[in-house]
Parts: C-alpha cells; sequence; structure tokens
C-alpha cells in the first residue's frame, strides 16, 4: 500500500488499525501471541496494530483466524481496499490501460450533482475537443502506459461528457491563464479546443460556468495542483506521482475555499472570451 502525505488516508489506514488491534483485545491475546498463531515474527502484529505496516488481505484473514473472528474477515478487507484507493499511483491505475482508467470514474461522475474543477496545466476532461484529448492521452501513453489503447480511452472519455447534459448537474470550471497556451496538440487542435472554450465562456450551457483566472503580477492566491471536488463529499487531486482522493471533511473544505479564492480571482463571460481570443489570435 503506497503512503500518501494525506490525512485522510493517514486517518483511513489508522482506523483499520484499530479494528484489528480491538479483536486481538477482544480474543484477549496480546501482539506477541497473535502473532504467534500466525505464524509470523513477534513484532509484525505491533507493526500492524501501529498502522506502520499495512496488512495484506491474507494478514487479515490470518488475524482474523486467530482471534476466532472469521465472520468479521470480508468487513475488514472491505476497508483495507477502501484504503488502498485513497492514494493511487499511476502505473497502478494505469497498468490495464488506459480506457479502464477512464471507465474507472464513471460512476463517480454518475452521482455527482456539483462538480467544481480547477486546472493549472491544461483543459478539464469534460470541455475537452476529441483531438485535445488524444494529444493529452497520447502524451501520457507514450511516457508511461505500455499499453496503446488511445483510441479507446479516448472515446469513454467522450461519451462520459454526456453527464453534462443529463439531470440537474451544476459545473464550474478554472483555468489558469496558461492553460490556454499549454501547447497539447498541433494549431488547428489548438485552435478547436479554445473555440471550445469561448463557446463556454459566452454561456453556450446555462448550468457550466467557465472562469479564466489571468496571469499578472500581485496575485494573492498563487497557482496549485489541479483537482476537482465532487459534491461536498470528494476531492481528487492529480499529482506527478499518483491519483489523490480525499473525503475527510476538513480536507475537503480546504480544497472548496481554495477554490472560492481562485474562483474570486477569476475572469468570466466577456472578460474570459477577450483571454481565450487573445490566445486564439495568438497561434497565428
Amino acid at each position: 500500500m503506497a503512503v500518501s502525505p494525506s490525512s485522510s488516508a493517514q486517518q483511513a489506514r489508522q482506523a483499520l488499525a484499530d479494528r484489528l488491534a480491538e479483536l486481538c483485545r477482544d480474543a484477549g491475546l496480546n501482539g506477541i501471541e497473535l502473532a504467534a498463531r500466525c505464524g509470523w515474527h513477534p513484532s509484525k502484529s505491533s507493526r500492524i496494530m501501529n498502522a506502520k505496516t499495512p496488512p495484506s488481505a491474507d494478514d487479515i484473514r490470518a488475524w482474523c483466524h486467530a482471534c476466532g473472528a472469521e465472520g468479521q474477515t470480508a468487513d475488514l478487507i472491505a476497508s483495507l481496499r477502501a484504503v488502498e484507493g485513497m492514494w493511487v499511483e499511476w502505473r497502478r491505475m494505469e497498468r490495464a490501460g488506459l480506457r479502464r482508467a477512464q471507465e474507472a470514474r464513471l460512476p463517480l461522475y454518475e452521482r455527482t450533482r456539483r462538480f467544481r474543477s480547477y486546472s493549472s496545466w491544461l483543459v478539464p476532461g469534460l470541455i475537452q475537443t476529441p483531438g485535445y484529448t488524444e494529444a493529452v492521452l497520447r502524451a501520457v501513453q507514450r511516457r508511461r502506459v505500455p499499453i496503446d489503447d488511445v483510441a479507446d480511452a479516448v472515446a469513454v472519455r467522450m461519451d462520459r461528457q454526456r453527464v453534462l447534459y443529463e439531470g440537474q448537474r451544476r459545473f464550474a470550471f478554472l483555468v489558469e491563464e496558461s492553460v490556454l497556451r499549454n501547447g497539447h496538440g498541433d494549431e488547428d487542435t489548438q485552435a478547436e479546443q479554445l473555440e471550445r472554450l469561448r463557446l463556454l465562456a459566452d454561456g453556450e450551457l446555462p448550468h457550466v460556468s467557465l472562469g479564466v483566472v489571468p496571469s499578472r503580477l500581485g496575485r494573492s492566491r498563487m497557482p496549485v495542483e489541479g483537482f476537482w471536488i465532487y459534491d461536498k463529499a470528494q476531492v481528487n487531486v492529480e499529482l506527478v506521482s499518483g491519483y489523490l482522493t480525499l473525503t475527510q471533511p476538513s480536507e475537503v473544505g480546504a480544497y472548496a475555499d481554495t477554490f472560492a479564492s481562485l474562483a474570486d480571482m477569476a475572469a468570466y463571460g466577456e472578460n474570459a472570451r477577450r483571454l481565450i481570443t487573445t490566445a486564439i489570435n495568438s497561434l497565428g
């Protein structure tokens, strides 16, 4: 289980460790006795109970058997899987190809009613054009994915955009002005994507807000890592090494506050349109 700096992930790991420690106590065992029943080194049970070493599914099965609590095995393994899913390295998420990584997010999108997305380096996936998506995913595939299923992954992402038009959903997108000149794809690809953004800035979809945070001196808030907020329940952050899921209310709140601060700095409507038009004209 990869370790992330997120307090959400840390607290979830500790909660699982506490449940295992409670089983041990309820069985009248100490850590050394439990380790002996499982055939482990004496220190292993202590490391698991103190959340220093994450258990495997087999460790949990052995633990529950030693404590006479086999009925709790399935629930504890489910908790383990949830903890593991809070921090996922890209190489693990994408080892079966990019298509499956795109498909995995669809249930979250379908159950969300309010989306907030901030990006400092590319156009958010829900408002990308097919050509832009192909350029982005092709760059990812060349860098770290041995399987070439880019065409399928593009099709999945385009299909996922149907949530923009279904149900009573609201969307707020924020992009840094630098995103308008990030160089993904060729000139035609960039022009098509920027025209898509210009239409959104003009109010093409009334339930979709697009803000552009201008590049200027004296900003009150510097650019941060890109993130998505789903309702008030979850934040996903895309980092260089992996994909972080946050559900701790304090952390979700911190990202919501950051989004609000950046939104106050953004240009909308005609002002955003001017920034996008300038970027289009700069293509030559």
